[in-house]
């Protein structure tokens, strides 16, 4: 499952964090990391950010970072 196919209130779980080196430090020093439970909270239009909440954190990040995660 892909970022986009999650719909605002869904929850998923982190299987994978793709990337360079430097991003996915970026990503876990968020607490995105493969195992984390994230929620959708909002989605732009147009492929635009994405919001999501992990534990009580919100992260927002832009679109080129979506294909990240899996």
């Amino acid at each position: 499952m892909t970022w986009e196919q999650l719909s605002i209130g869904d929850r998923a779980r982190i299987t994978a964090v793709e990337g360079s080196d430097s991003m996915r430090s970026r990503m876990f020093a968020l607490g995105l990391r493969r195992g984390s439970e994230v929620a959708m909270i909002r989605k732009a239009p147009f492929n635009g950010p994405l919001q999501v909440r992990i534990g009580s954190t919100d992260v927002i990040f832009a679109a080129e970072k979506h294909a990240a995660f899996a």
